[in-house]
């Protein structure tokens, strides 16, 4: 093979022979015209087409193996979970790395991540209680779903709170437990099981609840230790008790037990509408804690009668805490409260249409600020209004 290249090589390396011995003798007799030295040498011609040869085919390869690489599938790669869950050093084991599948076509395939300046840290469970000061232009409603519990916990756990929603107020301290439920101090002869049949809970909650610090291995709970139940509830106070449905004669159906029979007889009304200009609600739904709901009003907005009926109660001052209040009997079952007004613009056994304006709302009353406290009921107890009205 050497030898063959050598040949190769003579070919092109070869000068050519002269062509007679007189032109021979004189080339060799004639001075040359410039110093060999600086004679340009000539080009190898075996070198220079290796070198393109060459090139061409590792250009050629490279090219090939591209090509190769854009036609081929996605790859799925596929991790055991037992194989990828590893403590994550705090005692929590990581969850088992999901099918990673490499998408797109072209020469570089890689797996697209969103870019994070910062590293997303899971927020712990809460397990103490923290305390939170009332701000002007606070409600229940908004400060329990801040929290992510319900506004029957806030008022379990405050008593200063007397059940009521309405007793907030700007400076008040509030304890927001971490989670629904309520707190207890433990008694002489309690056990897990008659705590948790008390307070509609489930016994191994209150085991297990970190915040309590109860030993797994021997639960037990010390006399005048306070605990917190989890999903615990108790009895609210029915404050919308306090103020009895007024009706406006006997054998109406408004009122049965809880009732006070005035007036007489009147016009039926055949629905029921919004009562005031706007449809929001400036703090508290209703629930447990709360029988009726706030809506939107700003100090002397008009009041409408939600249905034609007779009024049944106009009265001002405290009222248990609603105010200056109305209330309609609608002949159909029906009857609506309207309080907090600040005027009120009927009287008693007057008889109204839907929409007439019987009064314009206030801050009357147990109020943490102007609105419309609305409610409806039937056979004397509360219903939630958006039931009947939108």
């Amino acid at each position: 093979m050497k030898t063959l290249l050598e040949k190769i090589k003579s070919l092109f390396t070869q000068k050519p022979k002269p062509a007679s011995e007189p032109q021979a003798q004189s080339a060799v007799d004639e001075p040359p015209t410039e110093p060999r030295s600086k004679q340009k040498p000539k080009a190898d011609r075996f070198t220079l087409i290796s070198w393109v040869v060459t090139i061409v085919l590792v250009v050629s390869l490279l090219g090939s193996t591209l090509y190769y690489k854009s036609t081929l599938p996605p790859t799925v790669v596929t991790a055991p979970p037992q194989a990828t869950e590893e403590s994550t050093g705090v005692g929590q084991p990581q969850v088992g790395a999901p099918n990673v599948t490499v998408e797109g076509s072209g020469f570089f395939q890689s797996i697209f991540r969103e870019l994070q300046l910062k590293t997303n840290i899971p927020e712990r469970e809460r397990t103490e209680p923290v305390l939170y000061r009332v701000s002007r232009g606070d409600a229940m409603y908004n400060i329990a779903e801040n929290y992510k519990i319900k506004t029957e916990t806030i008022l379990y756990v405050n008593e200063q709170l007397e059940d009521n929603p309405h007793s907030l107020r700007p400076g008040m301290e509030l304890t927001i437990p971490p989670v629904d439920g309520m707190y207890y101090v433990w008694k002489e002869g309690d056990t897990f099981e008659s705590v948790a049949d008390k307070f509609y809970a489930e016994a191994q909650d209150i085991i297990d609840f970190t915040g309590n610090n109860i030993d797994l291995t021997d639960p037990k709970v010390e006399v005048g230790t306070k605990i917190f139940i989890p999903g615990g509830s108790r009895e609210l106070r029915n404050w919308a008790a306090d103020l009895q449905t007024a009706t406006r004669g006997a054998g109406t159906g408004t009122g049965e037990v809880n009732q006070t029979n005035v007036c007489g007889g009147g016009p039926v009304a055949s629905g029921l509408g919004w009562p005031a200009d706007s449809h929001a609600l400036s703090g508290n739904a209703y629930g447990p804690g709360h029988l009726g709901i706030d809506i939107d009003a700003p100090e002397g907005s008009n009041v409408y009668a939600a249905g034609t009926g007779v009024v049944t109660m106009a009265q001002g001052g405290w009222n248990y805490g609603y105010g200056n209040v109305v209330q309609i009997d609608h002949g159909n079952g029906y009857v609506t409260i309207y309080a907090h007004l600040s005027t009120i613009f009927v009287t008693q056994c007057q008889t109204v249409g839907q929409g007439a304006v019987i009064g314009l709302s206030g801050n009357t009353g147990n109020s943490f600020g102007a609105h419309l406290h609305f409610e409806i009921r039937i056979g004397g107890s509360n219903i939630n209004p958006y039931e009947i009205v939108q």
